[in-house]
């Protein structure tokens, strides 16, 4: 089930990345080849960037490559650092089920009342649903990752480890060079 939803959440984010390059440019060349433009590209092209930010966090909780400064916590053994990231991973999950909850309120709201956005004949709340989308793939992805750490499948942290990255690129070209 992981592997399928890893699937989705990858073709997805290229889906986005592509359609917001593809109306970007497409409105690059209207403006400056045609001297006209579609009013609503920039709306579209908000909307399709906020999809990719939220739906991109529990892509990155995955990955481990989200950003976050651990030289304090790598000071301790690491019985406790996996408590460090116990709560770290805790302290994510409420914070993503609030957003959830609220997100959940905020988008019921827009639908009953059936706002549509300012360019584009379209309910807003179709594109303010990412926000409970989002949070609920992130929710999924940190309780994954919470069992991971619990049961020392992973390691302590849910953050991506640059020094430690850097390190093994540079030891991998090192190695390449040798070869040669």
């Amino acid at each position: 089930m992981s592997k399928f939803i890893t699937q989705i959440e990858e073709s997805f984010i290229s889906l986005l990345m592509a359609a917001m390059v593809l109306v970007t440019f497409s409105q690059v060349v209207a403006r400056y080849v045609f001297n006209s433009g579609a009013l609503w590209a920039l709306e579209l092209t908000t909307y399709l960037f906020a999809w990719l930010v939220i739906f991109g966090i529990s892509y990155g909780v995955k990955t481990h490559i989200h950003i976050g400064v651990d030289a304090f916590v790598k000071l301790f053994k690491t019985p406790i650092q996996r408590i460090f990231g116990l709560l770290a991973v805790t302290a994510s999950v409420i914070y993503a089920g609030i957003m959830f909850y609220g997100g959940w309120i905020y988008v019921g709201k827009l639908k009953r009342i059936g706002i549509e956005t300012h360019d584009m004949p379209i309910q807003k709340w179709l594109f303010l649903s990412i926000l409970v989308i989002g949070m609920g793939l992130a929710i999924f992805r940190l309780l994954q990752a919470f069992w991971a750490i619990l049961t020392a499948k992973d390691d302590f942290s849910i953050l991506g480890d640059e020094s430690k990255d850097a390190i093994e690129q540079f030891m991998d070209e090192d190695k390449n060079e040798e070869q040669k």
